[in-house]
Protein backbone atom coordinates (compact mmCIF):
# COMPACT_ATOMS: atom_id res chain seq x y z
CA UNK A 1 0.00 0.00 0.00
CA UNK A 2 1.55 3.33 -1.05
CA UNK A 3 0.83 6.75 0.38
CA UNK A 4 -1.60 7.71 -2.42
CA UNK A 5 -3.73 4.61 -1.86
CA UNK A 6 -3.66 5.18 1.90
CA UNK A 7 -4.89 8.76 1.70
CA UNK A 8 -7.52 7.78 -0.88
CA UNK A 9 -8.80 5.19 1.60
CA UNK A 10 -8.82 7.76 4.40
CA UNK A 11 -10.79 10.21 2.26
CA UNK A 12 -13.40 7.59 1.40
CA UNK A 13 -13.70 6.52 5.03
CA UNK A 14 -14.01 10.12 6.19
CA UNK A 15 -16.76 10.82 3.67
CA UNK A 16 -18.62 7.64 4.65
CA UNK A 17 -18.31 8.37 8.37
CA UNK A 18 -19.16 12.08 8.24
CA UNK A 19 -22.77 11.55 9.42
CA UNK A 20 -21.44 9.31 12.20
CA UNK A 21 -19.12 12.10 13.30
CA UNK A 22 -22.11 13.98 14.67
CA UNK A 23 -21.89 11.82 17.79
CA UNK A 24 -18.98 13.98 18.91
CA UNK A 25 -20.93 17.22 18.91
CA UNK A 26 -21.10 19.42 21.97
CA UNK A 27 -23.06 17.58 24.62
CA UNK A 28 -26.61 18.63 25.41
CA UNK A 29 -26.54 21.47 27.93
CA UNK A 30 -29.01 23.99 29.31
CA UNK A 31 -28.55 26.81 31.82
CA UNK A 32 -31.29 27.69 34.31
CA UNK A 33 -30.90 30.84 36.40
CA UNK A 34 -33.41 31.84 39.08
CA UNK A 35 -33.44 35.18 40.95
CA UNK A 36 -35.48 36.15 43.97
CA UNK A 37 -37.38 39.44 43.80
CA UNK A 38 -36.47 41.97 46.49
CA UNK A 39 -39.94 43.54 46.34
CA UNK A 40 -42.19 40.54 45.76
CA UNK A 41 -41.36 37.64 48.09
CA UNK A 42 -43.71 35.30 46.21
CA UNK A 43 -41.89 35.41 42.85
CA UNK A 44 -38.76 33.94 41.33
CA UNK A 45 -37.62 35.39 38.01
CA UNK A 46 -36.22 32.73 35.70
CA UNK A 47 -34.03 32.60 32.63
CA UNK A 48 -33.63 29.26 30.87
CA UNK A 49 -31.07 28.98 28.06
CA UNK A 50 -31.71 25.88 25.91
CA UNK A 51 -29.64 25.02 22.83
CA UNK A 52 -31.56 25.39 19.57
CA UNK A 53 -30.09 22.10 18.37
CA UNK A 54 -31.73 20.36 21.34
CA UNK A 55 -35.09 22.04 20.83
CA UNK A 56 -34.98 21.18 17.14
CA UNK A 57 -34.29 17.56 18.04
CA UNK A 58 -37.08 17.50 20.64
CA UNK A 59 -39.95 19.31 18.90
CA UNK A 60 -38.69 20.35 15.46
CA UNK A 61 -37.91 24.01 14.75
CA UNK A 62 -36.24 23.80 11.34
CA UNK A 63 -39.46 24.07 9.36
CA UNK A 64 -37.99 23.58 5.87
CA UNK A 65 -35.42 21.00 7.01
CA UNK A 66 -32.52 22.82 5.38
CA UNK A 67 -30.19 22.38 8.37
CA UNK A 68 -30.29 26.09 9.32
CA UNK A 69 -32.70 27.60 11.86
CA UNK A 70 -33.92 31.14 11.18
CA UNK A 71 -35.29 33.63 13.66
CA UNK A 72 -38.59 33.43 11.86
CA UNK A 73 -38.74 29.67 12.46
CA UNK A 74 -38.03 30.21 16.15
CA UNK A 75 -40.80 32.82 16.40
CA UNK A 76 -43.23 30.50 14.67
CA UNK A 77 -42.53 27.82 17.29
CA UNK A 78 -42.38 30.15 20.30
CA UNK A 79 -45.50 28.78 21.98
CA UNK A 80 -44.50 25.18 21.21
CA UNK A 81 -41.10 25.79 22.82
CA UNK A 82 -42.70 27.15 26.00
CA UNK A 83 -45.29 24.37 26.11
CA UNK A 84 -42.52 21.78 25.78
CA UNK A 85 -39.94 23.21 28.19
CA UNK A 86 -41.81 24.74 31.13
CA UNK A 87 -43.77 21.58 32.11
CA UNK A 88 -40.38 19.81 32.40
CA UNK A 89 -39.48 22.05 35.35
CA UNK A 90 -40.95 22.11 38.84
CA UNK A 91 -39.92 24.50 41.63
CA UNK A 92 -41.18 23.57 45.07
CA UNK A 93 -41.06 25.21 48.47
CA UNK A 94 -42.74 24.29 51.76
CA UNK A 95 -44.44 21.38 50.02
CA UNK A 96 -46.08 23.58 47.38
CA UNK A 97 -45.24 23.80 43.68
CA UNK A 98 -44.77 27.29 42.28
CA UNK A 99 -46.64 27.97 39.02
CA UNK A 100 -44.46 28.93 36.03
CA UNK A 101 -45.53 31.56 33.54
CA UNK A 102 -43.57 32.53 30.40
CA UNK A 103 -42.78 36.23 30.04
CA UNK A 104 -40.68 36.35 26.86
CA UNK A 105 -38.11 34.76 24.57
CA UNK A 106 -34.96 35.80 22.76
CA UNK A 107 -31.89 34.26 21.10
CA UNK A 108 -28.43 34.33 22.66
CA UNK A 109 -25.11 33.09 21.28
CA UNK A 110 -23.06 30.82 23.49
CA UNK A 111 -19.58 29.53 22.71
CA UNK A 112 -21.09 26.35 21.24
CA UNK A 113 -23.90 27.87 19.19
CA UNK A 114 -27.25 29.63 19.44
CA UNK A 115 -29.60 29.16 22.41
CA UNK A 116 -33.24 30.00 22.86
CA UNK A 117 -33.68 32.00 26.08
CA UNK A 118 -37.01 31.56 27.85
CA UNK A 119 -37.88 34.19 30.45
CA UNK A 120 -40.46 33.17 33.01
CA UNK A 121 -41.76 33.81 36.52
CA UNK A 122 -42.26 31.13 39.14
CA UNK A 123 -45.13 32.36 41.33
CA UNK A 124 -45.53 30.78 44.77
CA UNK A 125 -48.49 30.98 47.13
CA UNK A 126 -46.18 31.83 50.04
CA UNK A 127 -42.95 33.72 50.46
CA UNK A 128 -39.99 32.02 48.81
CA UNK A 129 -38.57 29.70 51.51
CA UNK A 130 -34.88 29.42 52.36
CA UNK A 131 -34.73 25.94 50.84
CA UNK A 132 -36.10 25.17 47.38
CA UNK A 133 -36.47 21.87 45.58
CA UNK A 134 -35.88 21.91 41.82
CA UNK A 135 -37.18 19.01 39.72
CA UNK A 136 -35.68 18.99 36.22
CA UNK A 137 -36.86 16.68 33.41
CA UNK A 138 -35.82 18.47 30.20
CA UNK A 139 -34.71 15.97 27.50
CA UNK A 140 -35.10 13.13 30.01
CA UNK A 141 -36.62 10.77 27.45
CA UNK A 142 -34.45 11.92 24.54
CA UNK A 143 -30.89 12.28 25.78
CA UNK A 144 -29.65 10.36 28.85
CA UNK A 145 -26.56 12.60 28.96
CA UNK A 146 -28.36 15.95 28.96
CA UNK A 147 -27.57 18.19 31.88
CA UNK A 148 -29.06 21.35 33.25
CA UNK A 149 -26.81 23.70 35.23
CA UNK A 150 -29.11 25.31 37.79
CA UNK A 151 -28.20 28.46 39.71
CA UNK A 152 -30.39 30.28 42.26
CA UNK A 153 -29.54 33.85 43.29
CA UNK A 154 -30.96 35.23 46.54
CA UNK A 155 -29.31 38.59 47.17
CA UNK A 156 -25.62 37.87 47.63
CA UNK A 157 -26.28 34.14 48.24
CA UNK A 158 -25.92 31.72 45.35
CA UNK A 159 -26.63 28.00 45.26
CA UNK A 160 -26.32 25.63 42.33
CA UNK A 161 -26.38 22.06 41.08
CA UNK A 162 -26.04 19.98 37.91
CA UNK A 163 -29.21 18.05 37.08
CA UNK A 164 -30.12 15.56 34.38
CA UNK A 165 -32.05 12.36 33.64
CA UNK A 166 -30.05 10.32 36.16
CA UNK A 167 -30.18 13.04 38.84
CA UNK A 168 -33.31 15.17 38.28
CA UNK A 169 -33.88 16.58 41.79
CA UNK A 170 -31.86 19.00 43.92
CA UNK A 171 -32.66 20.69 47.21
CA UNK A 172 -30.92 24.07 47.34
CA UNK A 173 -30.51 26.12 50.49
CA UNK A 174 -30.52 29.84 49.72
CA UNK A 175 -29.09 30.89 53.09
CA UNK A 176 -26.40 28.23 53.52
CA UNK A 177 -25.33 26.90 50.11
CA UNK A 178 -24.01 23.33 50.17
CA UNK A 179 -20.58 23.73 48.60
CA UNK A 180 -19.71 20.07 49.20
CA UNK A 181 -22.87 19.00 47.43
CA UNK A 182 -22.07 21.34 44.53
CA UNK A 183 -18.54 19.92 44.38
CA UNK A 184 -19.85 16.34 44.18
CA UNK A 185 -22.39 17.18 41.49
CA UNK A 186 -19.66 18.70 39.32
CA UNK A 187 -17.39 15.68 39.93
CA UNK A 188 -20.10 13.50 38.40
CA UNK A 189 -20.51 16.04 35.60
CA UNK A 190 -16.77 15.91 34.82
CA UNK A 191 -16.81 12.10 34.68
CA UNK A 192 -19.72 12.08 32.26
CA UNK A 193 -18.10 14.81 30.19
CA UNK A 194 -15.16 12.48 29.51
CA UNK A 195 -17.23 9.33 29.07
CA UNK A 196 -19.55 10.98 26.56
CA UNK A 197 -16.82 13.00 24.80
CA UNK A 198 -15.93 10.61 21.98
CA UNK A 199 -13.30 12.96 20.58
CA UNK A 200 -11.49 13.22 23.92
CA UNK A 201 -11.62 9.43 24.34
CA UNK A 202 -10.23 8.76 20.86
CA UNK A 203 -7.41 11.26 21.41
CA UNK A 204 -6.40 9.54 24.63
CA UNK A 205 -6.69 6.06 23.11
CA UNK A 206 -4.60 7.10 20.10
CA UNK A 207 -1.80 8.04 22.46
CA UNK A 208 -2.15 4.85 24.51
CA UNK A 209 -2.36 2.31 21.67
CA UNK A 210 1.43 2.13 21.03
CA UNK A 211 2.33 2.31 24.73
CA UNK A 212 2.54 -1.50 25.04
CA UNK A 213 4.80 -1.80 21.97
CA UNK A 214 8.35 -0.89 21.01
CA UNK A 215 9.26 0.23 17.50
CA UNK A 216 12.51 -1.39 16.32
CA UNK A 217 14.39 -0.64 13.11
CA UNK A 218 14.77 -3.59 10.74
CA UNK A 219 17.51 -2.28 8.48
CA UNK A 220 19.91 0.69 8.63
CA UNK A 221 19.42 3.75 6.45
CA UNK A 222 21.66 4.42 3.45
CA UNK A 223 21.79 5.65 -0.11
CA UNK A 224 20.58 8.87 -1.63
CA UNK A 225 17.82 11.20 -0.61
CA UNK A 226 14.25 10.91 -1.77
CA UNK A 227 10.78 11.32 -0.33
CA UNK A 228 8.86 8.15 0.18
CA UNK A 229 6.22 6.41 2.27
CA UNK A 230 7.07 2.92 3.47
CA UNK A 231 4.81 0.21 4.78
CA UNK A 232 6.74 -2.51 6.55
CA UNK A 233 5.68 -6.13 6.58
CA UNK A 234 2.39 -7.29 8.11
CA UNK A 235 3.75 -6.91 11.63
CA UNK A 236 5.49 -3.65 10.84
CA UNK A 237 4.71 0.04 10.92
CA UNK A 238 4.58 2.77 8.33
CA UNK A 239 6.77 5.88 8.34
CA UNK A 240 6.89 8.94 6.10
CA UNK A 241 10.12 10.91 5.97
CA UNK A 242 12.67 12.51 3.64
CA UNK A 243 15.53 10.17 2.80
CA UNK A 244 16.25 6.52 2.14
CA UNK A 245 13.40 4.21 3.25
CA UNK A 246 13.76 2.83 6.75
CA UNK A 247 11.86 -0.25 7.81
CA UNK A 248 10.46 -0.61 11.29
CA UNK A 249 8.50 -3.23 13.16
CA UNK A 250 6.32 -2.97 16.23
CA UNK A 251 7.32 -5.50 18.88
CA UNK A 252 5.82 -6.28 22.28
CA UNK A 253 7.17 -4.33 25.24
CA UNK A 254 9.11 -6.82 27.40
CA UNK A 255 8.06 -5.49 30.81
CA UNK A 256 4.90 -4.00 32.29
CA UNK A 257 6.26 -1.31 34.60
CA UNK A 258 8.17 0.72 31.97
CA UNK A 259 4.96 0.63 29.92
CA UNK A 260 2.94 1.74 32.93
CA UNK A 261 5.38 4.60 33.53
CA UNK A 262 5.02 5.76 29.91
CA UNK A 263 1.25 5.77 30.26
CA UNK A 264 1.52 7.80 33.48
CA UNK A 265 3.63 10.36 31.63
CA UNK A 266 1.08 10.64 28.83
CA UNK A 267 -1.92 11.02 31.14
CA UNK A 268 -0.13 13.42 33.50
CA UNK A 269 1.03 15.66 30.65
CA UNK A 270 -2.49 15.75 29.22
CA UNK A 271 -4.00 16.51 32.64
CA UNK A 272 -1.52 19.29 33.38
CA UNK A 273 -2.04 21.20 30.17
CA UNK A 274 -5.81 20.84 29.93
CA UNK A 275 -6.18 21.91 33.58
CA UNK A 276 -4.36 25.18 32.80
CA UNK A 277 -6.57 26.22 29.90
CA UNK A 278 -9.73 24.90 31.58
CA UNK A 279 -9.14 27.23 34.51
CA UNK A 280 -8.12 30.20 32.35
CA UNK A 281 -11.15 29.84 30.09
CA UNK A 282 -13.70 29.40 32.88
CA UNK A 283 -12.30 32.45 34.66
CA UNK A 284 -12.63 34.46 31.45
CA UNK A 285 -8.89 35.04 30.94
CA UNK A 286 -8.74 33.06 27.67
CA UNK A 287 -11.59 33.07 25.17
CA UNK A 288 -11.35 31.45 21.73
CA UNK A 289 -14.18 30.85 19.25
CA UNK A 290 -15.87 27.48 19.66
CA UNK A 291 -15.34 26.70 15.98
CA UNK A 292 -11.58 27.11 16.34
CA UNK A 293 -11.45 25.04 19.55
CA UNK A 294 -13.59 22.17 18.25
CA UNK A 295 -11.66 22.08 14.97
CA UNK A 296 -8.41 22.01 16.91
CA UNK A 297 -9.63 19.07 18.98
CA UNK A 298 -10.51 17.15 15.81
CA UNK A 299 -7.08 17.96 14.37
CA UNK A 300 -5.39 16.71 17.55
CA UNK A 301 -7.15 13.36 17.21
CA UNK A 302 -6.00 13.11 13.59
CA UNK A 303 -2.38 13.90 14.48
CA UNK A 304 -2.27 11.48 17.41
CA UNK A 305 -3.69 8.62 15.33
CA UNK A 306 -1.50 9.40 12.29
CA UNK A 307 1.55 9.22 14.53
CA UNK A 308 0.73 5.54 15.05
CA UNK A 309 0.83 4.98 11.27
CA UNK A 310 3.68 7.33 10.35
CA UNK A 311 5.64 7.45 13.63
CA UNK A 312 7.30 10.84 13.96
CA UNK A 313 7.18 11.19 17.74
CA UNK A 314 8.12 7.84 19.27
CA UNK A 315 9.94 8.09 22.58
CA UNK A 316 8.20 11.19 23.94
CA UNK A 317 4.55 10.69 23.11
CA UNK A 318 3.71 12.64 26.24
CA UNK A 319 4.78 15.76 24.30
CA UNK A 320 1.81 15.29 21.96
CA UNK A 321 -0.47 14.87 24.95
CA UNK A 322 0.92 17.99 26.59
CA UNK A 323 0.76 20.15 23.45
CA UNK A 324 -2.79 19.26 22.48
CA UNK A 325 -4.02 19.14 26.07
CA UNK A 326 -4.24 22.94 25.97
CA UNK A 327 -6.86 22.90 23.22
CA UNK A 328 -8.77 20.05 24.91
CA UNK A 329 -8.89 22.13 28.10
CA UNK A 330 -10.69 24.87 26.18
CA UNK A 331 -13.14 22.24 25.01
CA UNK A 332 -13.74 21.10 28.59
CA UNK A 333 -14.29 24.72 29.60
CA UNK A 334 -17.32 25.03 27.33
CA UNK A 335 -19.15 22.84 29.85
CA UNK A 336 -18.76 25.50 32.56
CA UNK A 337 -18.72 28.82 30.72
CA UNK A 338 -22.44 29.36 31.26
CA UNK A 339 -21.90 29.64 35.01
CA UNK A 340 -22.20 33.01 36.76
CA UNK A 341 -20.88 32.24 40.22
CA UNK A 342 -18.95 34.02 42.98
CA UNK A 343 -15.42 32.94 43.82
CA UNK A 344 -16.33 30.27 46.39
CA UNK A 345 -18.98 28.59 44.27
CA UNK A 346 -16.82 28.81 41.14
CA UNK A 347 -13.91 27.17 42.97
CA UNK A 348 -16.15 24.31 44.10
CA UNK A 349 -17.59 23.87 40.60
CA UNK A 350 -14.27 24.12 38.77
CA UNK A 351 -12.48 21.90 41.27
CA UNK A 352 -15.19 19.25 41.21
CA UNK A 353 -15.34 19.24 37.42
CA UNK A 354 -11.54 18.92 37.13
CA UNK A 355 -11.52 16.00 39.56
CA UNK A 356 -14.32 14.36 37.60
CA UNK A 357 -12.46 14.74 34.32
CA UNK A 358 -9.41 13.15 35.90
CA UNK A 359 -11.41 10.25 37.30
CA UNK A 360 -13.06 9.74 33.92
CA UNK A 361 -9.82 9.53 32.00
CA UNK A 362 -8.08 7.39 34.63
CA UNK A 363 -10.96 4.90 34.43
CA UNK A 364 -10.35 4.63 30.68
CA UNK A 365 -6.65 3.95 31.28
CA UNK A 366 -7.39 1.31 33.93
CA UNK A 367 -9.76 -0.47 31.56
CA UNK A 368 -7.44 -0.21 28.54
CA UNK A 369 -3.91 -0.90 29.79
CA UNK A 370 -4.19 -4.45 31.23
CA UNK A 371 -6.09 -5.72 28.20
CA UNK A 372 -3.70 -4.06 25.75
CA UNK A 373 -0.70 -5.50 27.60
CA UNK A 374 -2.15 -9.01 27.41
CA UNK A 375 -2.80 -8.68 23.66
CA UNK A 376 0.40 -6.83 22.73
CA UNK A 377 2.17 -9.91 21.25
CA UNK A 378 -0.68 -10.82 18.92
CA UNK A 379 -1.05 -10.00 15.24
CA UNK A 380 -4.58 -8.84 16.10
CA UNK A 381 -3.31 -6.05 18.33
CA UNK A 382 -0.50 -4.85 16.05
CA UNK A 383 -2.57 -4.91 12.87
CA UNK A 384 -6.29 -4.77 13.65
CA UNK A 385 -6.10 -2.59 16.77
CA UNK A 386 -3.06 -0.38 16.28
CA UNK A 387 -2.87 0.08 12.50
CA UNK A 388 -6.44 -0.31 11.32
CA UNK A 389 -7.85 1.13 14.50
CA UNK A 390 -5.67 4.21 14.02
CA UNK A 391 -6.76 4.45 10.36
CA UNK A 392 -10.39 4.38 11.46
CA UNK A 393 -9.75 7.08 14.06
CA UNK A 394 -8.06 9.27 11.44
CA UNK A 395 -11.06 8.84 9.14
CA UNK A 396 -13.57 9.73 11.85
CA UNK A 397 -11.50 12.71 13.04
CA UNK A 398 -11.23 13.92 9.44
CA UNK A 399 -15.02 13.96 9.28
CA UNK A 400 -15.16 15.95 12.49
CA UNK A 401 -12.59 18.42 11.20
CA UNK A 402 -14.44 19.01 7.93
CA UNK A 403 -17.73 19.39 9.79
CA UNK A 404 -16.36 21.81 12.36
CA UNK A 405 -13.81 23.84 10.38
CA UNK A 406 -16.06 24.42 7.36
CA UNK A 407 -19.36 24.59 9.28
CA UNK A 408 -21.06 21.86 7.28
CA UNK A 409 -24.69 21.78 8.40
CA UNK A 410 -25.92 18.47 9.78
CA UNK A 411 -29.60 18.22 10.81
CA UNK A 412 -29.90 18.51 14.58
CA UNK A 413 -26.75 20.62 14.94
CA UNK A 414 -27.89 23.83 13.28
CA UNK A 415 -27.07 27.39 14.15
CA UNK A 416 -29.38 30.39 14.13
CA UNK A 417 -29.09 32.53 11.02
CA UNK A 418 -30.75 35.90 10.33
CA UNK A 419 -34.05 35.89 8.50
Amino acid sequence: MNARRLFTMLFILAAALLPLSAVAHKESDAYLNLHTDAHNKHVLHGQWDIALRDLDFAIGIDGNHDGAITWGEVQARRRAIEDYALPQLAIKGDGLTCATQATGQEIDDHTDGAYDVIFFDAICDKNIPSALTVVYHLMHNLDPYHRGIVTIHAGDKIAGAVLGPSNPVARLNLHEPDRWGEFKSFVVDGIWHIWTGIDHILFLLSLLLPAVLIRNRLDPPGGGWRKTAVLAESSGAMMLFAGQPRRYRWEAAPRFWPTFLEVIKVVSAFSLSHSVTLSLAVLGIVDLPSRLVESGIALSVMVAALNNIFPVVNKRVWLIAFAFGFIHGLGFASALQGLQLPAGAMAASLGGFSVGVEIGQESIVIAFLPLAYLLRKTWFYRMAVLRWGSLLIVAIASGWFVQRAFAIAIPGFSAIIPN
